[in-house]
């Protein structure tokens, strides 16, 4: 068969999924699959914009707790 998928075929694969998941997971798989293609093409078209400088100053923060915890436990 020259062309792909058809009509009949279009049908049989439907009836197949109608049957597994049921009629009433029909619209949760298709708005499922709908997001996810959307968030794909989001991610592909997007710049990567990661902000290193955000991450280093958590850290530093969290070192600056420790650092003062530590100095007080001395004290006691």
């Amino acid at each position: 068969m020259i062309g792909g998928i058809g009509i009949p075929e279009l049908i049989i694969v439907l009836v197949i999924v109608l049957v597994i998941f049921g009629a009433n997971k029909l619209p949760e798989i298709g708005s499922g699959m709908g997001k996810a293609i959307k968030n794909f093409k989001k991610a592909t078209n997007e710049p990567e914009e990661i902000d290193i400088s955000q991450k280093n100053k958590k850290k530093d923060q969290g070192k600056e707790l420790s650092s003062d915890n530590s100095d007080q436990e001395k004290d006691e």
